[in-house]
């Protein structure tokens, strides 16, 4: 990332005839929140922070201790490409902290930061890359989002009857635009459904493009008259949304680091689902079109929960299909490098991998693995009996999951 100075950041503001800076930050659950300022407040910001309410927003307390400060982190910097050319409108993703200046515990953004922190001082290095599936609904005559899919077409369907392939490039550009490179995009198996991959980056870098990505997603959406469903289970006869997060650390050459890797987030991924599967919705697409329902892992094998995709050198990777989009990813990216490092540092042997179709098993082989949580109710449960969840996640973010 480039380090900018107070001064530099003011020039270009100039330069580029910069009028508004949305400082942004996330709830617990990842869901994108800002606070406008012009520039003159800038030093300010960069000095102090910029104080706002936090008593409204998911997961940061009530309103006894509800002054919070937004520190935003110059490096972050990005015109909204969607926005006027002159007075323009730019982004910079911000730091939560308390008045003193001490981090704010809850800031899902510092959770991974450390995370990361941690993992580097051992001598690991992780990167992340998100692919992540939505639907395009047409909008109503009073532009509300209906249920009814932009096209009919299938997996990898071209123009024209895949319609969602101008609103796909559009996003691409646009993410270009702001520094984030996708991989690729293509239409997906259900009705109005799409995918779009995103190349690999460090996790904190990797999170942050994920949540720019749903951002940018609905506002190309919008502007080509549809609306942008990220949920997990739009329709009900129709394939689920998932993000799928592939997973890599550096130094991985030896077999055996990636199955301890593995191992770890095998061990540890019934306590983790409901931070990679927050809603009631989620529990819908689990077990269902290609969505894990069971705790395995084999080689390309798309019904499981992790798979190791053909690929060579520093593309060598797993992948973890079971979260969806509403997961909070600066959770997900820190809570699968804990486990990954808890294989690790344990040396966790990796199980047997399961080479059959699970969403073609019998019964009896079914019963010999062990199942992902099937009810938000469960995969609650789970967290909050946890220690290793209790180790690595806040109090307060642990009850604004699990109630």
């Amino acid at each position: 990332m480039m380090q900018y100075d107070t001064n530099e950041i003011m020039q270009y503001m100039l330069e580029e005839d910069v009028k508004f800076i949305r400082l942004a930050f996330c709830d617990v659950f990842g869901r994108r929140k800002n606070i406008s300022i012009m520039p003159d407040e800038l030093p300010r910001a960069f000095t102090h922070g910029i104080a706002f309410d936090a008593s409204a927003i998911a997961g940061f307390g009530g309103e006894t201790r509800s002054d919070l400060f937004l520190c935003p982190d110059a490096s972050t910097i990005t015109a909204l490409p969607w926005r006027p050319e002159h007075g323009r409108v730019v982004r910079m993703i911000s730091s939560v902290k308390y008045p003193d200046g001490s981090p704010f515990p809850c800031d899902t953004r510092r959770i991974l930061k450390n995370a990361v922190d941690e993992a580097g001082a051992k001598g690991y290095r992780f990167s992340f890359g998100a692919e992540q599936e939505f639907y395009l609904f047409r909008l109503d005559e009073s532009g509300r989002p209906t249920r009814i899919p932009c096209d009919e077409a299938g997996y990898m369907d071209i123009a024209p009857d895949d319609r969602g392939e101008n609103v796909r490039r559009e996003v691409c550009l646009t993410l270009e635009q702001m520094g984030v490179r996708p991989e690729s995009s293509h239409h997906e198996e259900g009705p109005g459904q799409n995918e779009i991959d995103l190349r690999y980056a460090d996790p904190v870098a990797a999170a942050d493009h994920a949540i720019m990505f749903q951002t940018v997603v609905k506002t190309v959406a919008h502007r080509n008259g549809y609306h942008a469903d990220f949920s997990a289970k739009p329709l009900e006869n129709a394939p689920g949304n998932g993000l799928h997060i592939n997973f890599s650390m550096s130094g991985q050459e030896n077999e055996d680091m990636l199955g301890c890797m593995i191992a770890g987030v095998l061990d540890k991924i019934s306590e983790m689902t409901v931070f990679m599967n927050p809603t009631e919705n989620s529990y819908l697409r689990l077990g269902q079109n290609k969505a894990p329902g069971y705790v395995s892992w084999s080689r390309e094998n798309r019904s499981q929960l992790v798979r190791i995709p053909a690929a060579e050198g520093e593309y060598r990777r797993m992948e973890l299909r079971s979260p969806d989009p509403a997961a909070n990813p600066y959770l997900a990216f820190a809570l699968m490098i804990r486990a990954a490092l808890y294989g690790i540092e344990n040396r966790l042997p990796l199980p047997e991998p399961s080479a059959i179709n699970l969403f073609s098993a019998t019964d009896e082989q079914l019963s010999l693995i062990k199942k992902l949580p099937a009810t938000l109710e469960e995969a609650r449960a789970l967290a909050k009996k946890s220690d290793f969840v209790r180790e690595f996640v806040p109090q307060a973010v642990i009850a604004a999951y699990c109630g």
